[in-house]
C-alpha cells in the first residue's frame, strides 16, 4: 500500500473543499470589482 494512504492528514472530501476554494475565491475578486466600482460611482 501506498505510503501515503496510510497517513491521511485531511479525511474531508475533497469536493466540499473545492467547492469553498471556490466561494471564497469568487467572493474575494466579488468584494475587489464592487471596491472598484463604489470608487468609480464616488468619483463622479
Amino acid at each position: 500500500m501506498n505510503e501515503f494512504r496510510k497517513d491521511i492528514q485531511s479525511k474531508t472530501n475533497d469536493v466540499i473543499d473545492s467547492g469553498l476554494g471556490f466561494v471564497f475565491s469568487f467572493v474575494f475578486f466579488f468584494v475587489i470589482f464592487f471596491i472598484g466600482v463604489l470608487f468609480e460611482f464616488i468619483g463622479r
